[in-house]
């Protein structure tokens, strides 16, 4: 379910006053980032296991992509700050383009290695997507994204264990297509100097990266602007990269083209990679009549510090066992909300002696407040989820969704309240479009009756 709370950056960055670690968080040098080390590699690796099932990749065995891991190594030895677990695969698509996914994951067009001139131009690509990297520009766009959607209270939980569970309840991905792989200008343009350095310490001459930018931007054409638009040109790039060439000791040569870039260069001559179109086509034949929402018969139990619960074993789960849980099918969870699947968390009600009816009144009414759209159906009843006494009111709202006409449709959410013995709130929000949630009920159900409070 969307969350639509708005709160400022600068908000933000006064709770860390109040809340312990949060300064820790914001890094002067690289920005507000809420991702911890460990949170920005595990969003990565899902988004590059999500990539591997969405784009054709050469095999790691092949010899393109074996040069490309060789030269990423080459470059990643002389990137500063922390050791991120880089990974180098190729995309056999014909579009030039090239993207970095938090924590280490690049991905390089086999495009961009038939569009390079020379091994330079290609370093060049490859040392501005390592920058990427290196100053965390995914998280750091998540983060913002984050800080001006989210609450004051719950953005303080957030900090040092719940950042990936509240990315996932905000839609929020790193995967094909994300908005958070779609750089800035300020991001580019620090992508472009940090990338300048890289290559001039592995030897090669970092003017020629700038030089293939704006190769791309006089070609244009069918091949150009995706790389543009999702790498848009800072301003005065070529000038600017020129101006930090001066700053550094002054070299009289620089690397050339080795004979395994020539090689490669034939061998990508050769090949005939698929343009984005045939790549989504393929995409939507594969998935035609597979419905990669419907829950298997298996299950898998989740144990979180408040609760346990028993889901469908091909759906997945998003936090951890101390943060706000969100438990959907991969495919349920799209960039900007959460359209199948249940979001597990606490409320913590004004005063420890509110009623459990009281309480949810409470909590509906802050939901409204995040999403006006949302409307109550009927009264709602009390029910009991093993022995505990428990609210259950069923709300309509809009989905994510849209039909294949363009229309929004409808969406309901069956959300369930129990209380904790601290006085707060446990609840759990069903969500599916009002179309589905009919032959999603059992599974809810049966995943609301595994509940156990702890």
């Amino acid at each position: 379910m969307q969350s639509r709370f708005v709160r400022s950056v600068a908000v933000a960055l006064a709770v860390c006053l109040v809340v312990p670690g949060l300064w820790a968080r914001v890094q002067p040098s690289h920005g507000f980032n809420l991702f911890s080390a460990q949170e920005e590699n595990q969003a990565g690796q899902q988004a590059a296991a999500d990539v591997a099932k969405q784009l054709p990749l050469l095999p790691e065995s092949d010899p393109v992509t074996k040069y490309v891991q060789k030269l990423g190594q080459d470059l990643v030895a002389h990137a500063p700050g922390e050791k991120w677990a880089y990974t180098f695969r190729v995309v056999n698509q014909k579009e030039i383009n090239a993207f970095a996914l938090p924590g280490g994951p690049i991905f390089v067009n086999v495009g961009t290695i038939q569009a390079a001139d020379n091994e330079a131009q290609l370093a060049g690509v490859m040392a501005h997507e390592i920058s990427h990297v290196v100053q965390r520009h995914g998280t750091r766009a998540a983060s913002k994204q984050m800080a001006a959607q989210l609450p004051l209270a719950i953005l303080g939980g957030v900090m040092g264990k719940g950042a990936l569970s509240q990315m996932a309840q905000l839609g929020i991905s790193f995967g094909v297509g994300s908005y958070f792989l779609k750089n800035s200008r300020s991001a580019e343009s620090e992508a472009d100097l940090l990338g300048t350095d890289i290559m001039y310490d592995a030897g090669f001459d970092p003017r020629q990266m700038a030089v293939f930018f704006a190769k791309l931007e006089e070609e244009g054409g069918s091949r150009g602007p995706q790389f543009l638009s999702d790498h848009p040109n800072p301003g005065n790039r070529a000038q600017a990269v020129s101006k930090e060439v001066s700053t550094l000791p002054r070299k009289s040569s620089y690397r050339g083209d080795s004979a395994e870039f020539k090689q490669i260069k034939q061998r990508v001559a050769s090949l005939k990679p698929l343009t984005a179109e045939q790549i989504a086509a393929q995409q939507k034949q594969a998935n035609s009549g597979v419905s990669s929402i419907a829950p298997s018969t298996s299950t898998k139990a989740f144990s979180h510090s408040a609760y346990q619960i028993v889901y469908p074993e091909n759906w997945q789960v998003f936090g951890d066992q101390s943060s706000a849980v969100t438990i959907a099918p991969q495919s349920g969870v799209s960039q900007n909300a959460i359209a199948y699947g249940v979001m597990i968390s606490a409320y913590q009600p004004e005063g420890n002696s509110t009623t459990l009816d009281q309480a949810t009144k409470d909590l509906l009414a802050s939901m409204r407040q995040s999403n006006p759209d949302l409307r109550q159906i009927g009264n709602g009843e009390t029910i009991r989820v093993n022995g505990v006494s428990s609210r259950s009111i069923d709300l309509i709202g809009s989905s994510p969704i849209k039909d294949d006409s363009g229309k929004v449709l409808q969406e309901r959410d069956w959300l369930v309240t129990m209380k904790r013995r601290d006085g707060s709130l446990l609840y759990l929000v069903f969500i599916a479009p009002d179309k589905d949630f009919a032959s999603l009920r059992p599974t809810f159900e049966n995943m609301l009756k595994s509940v156990t409070l702890k």
